[in-house]
C-alpha cells in the first residue's frame, strides 16, 4: 500500500513538473508580431503635401480636402496620421427621424467595427454647424485604436478629445448636437468629403499642412510618386543653399 502512494506521488510530482514547465514554456514564447501595411508604413514617411502632389500627376485630379480640414484637438507631429478609411454618411432630417437613436447610428455602428490603425471619415452633408462627433464617439474610437477621424462637419467636447489623444480633423467646430438635425444613413459606403470622393479601404494621409485621399487600387503608384518627389527635394535643399537662390535648383530638377 505504502508502494502504490509512493508511486503515485511520484507519478503527481512528475505530472506537475511538466505542467510547470510548459506554463514556463507558454509565458516565454513571445507574442506574434503585428502584420504591418507595407503601403501604410510607407506613406508614413512621406509628407502630405508630396501625397497631394502625386495623386495630382498619378491621377490627374485633387486627393486634398478642403482648406478648411484643420487638425482640432492635436498639433503638430501628434496630428499626422495614416490610415484605412472607414466612412459613415449623414443626411439633414426631421426631428422624428433624427432621434438619439438615429442621429449618430452608423457613426457608432463604424466606430464600433473599426480595426486598430483606422481612419473613420464621418461626412455631414451641408452640416458645418452640426457636431459629428463628440467625448463619447472619441472615447469609443481611442479604445478601438483607431488612428485618427475625419469630419466634413463640426466637432466638438475638444478638451476631451484632446486628453485622449485623439487626432481629429473637421471642417468646425461646433457646440451643436445632431439630434433633431440630422441622421446617419449608411455605413462603409463612398462619401464625397470635403470636395474629395472617398471610399471604405482607401488611404487617408493627414498632417498639419491638411489631409489626402489615396485611391486604394492606385496607392502603390501614388506611394511610389511620392517617394520621387521627396528623394528629390532633398537633393534641391543642399543647392539653394548652396546658390542663395531657388533658380538653379528649379533649372536642374524642373520643379517647385
Amino acid at each position: 500500500m505504502t508502494h502504490m502512494k509512493s508511486r503515485r506521488t511520484i507519478l503527481l510530482a512528475a505530472a506537475a513538473a511538466a505542467l510547470t514547465g510548459l506554463g514556463f514554456q507558454a509565458a516565454r514564447k513571445p507574442a506574434p508580431a503585428p502584420v504591418i501595411d507595407p503601403l501604410i508604413a510607407g506613406f508614413r514617411k512621406t509628407t502630405v503635401a508630396s501625397v497631394a502632389d502625386a495623386v495630382d500627376q498619378i491621377l490627374n485630379r485633387r486627393g486634398f480636402l478642403s482648406h478648411d480640414m484643420r487638425p482640432r484637438t492635436l498639433q503638430g507631429e501628434a496630428a499626422k496620421f495614416v490610415g484605412r478609411a472607414t466612412t459613415a454618411l449623414m443626411r439633414e432630417a426631421t426631428p422624428d427621424k433624427a432621434t438619439p437613436a438615429l442621429s449618430a447610428k452608423h457613426s457608432v455602428a463604424m466606430i464600433d467595427a473599426a480595426k486598430p490603425g483606422a481612419v473613420g471619415v464621418i461626412v455631414i452633408e451641408n452640416g458645418l454647424d452640426v457636431a459629428g462627433l463628440g467625448g463619447l464617439m472619441g472615447t469609443a474610437a481611442k479604445a478601438r485604436g483607431m488612428a485618427g477621424i475625419i469630419i466634413d462637419g463640426g466637432a466638438r467636447d475638444l478638451p476631451e478629445v484632446r486628453g485622449l489623444g485623439l487626432p481629429v480633423y473637421s471642417r468646425s467646430v461646433v457646440p451643436s448636437s445632431s439630434v433633431g438635425r440630422y441622421a446617419t444613413v449608411a455605413q462603409d459606403v463612398p462619401v464625397t468629403c470635403a470636395g474629395v470622393e472617398i471610399k471604405p479601404g482607401d488611404i487617408v494621409v493627414a498632417g498639419e499642412d491638411g489631409v489626402v485621399a489615396v485611391p486604394q487600387d492606385r496607392a502603390m503608384e501614388v506611394l511610389k510618386r511620392a517617394q520621387e518627389i521627396d528623394e528629390r527635394e532633398s537633393k534641391m535643399v543642399p543647392l539653394i543653399k548652396q546658390y542663395k537662390a531657388l533658380t538653379k535648383a528649379i533649372e536642374i530638377f524642373n520643379r517647385i
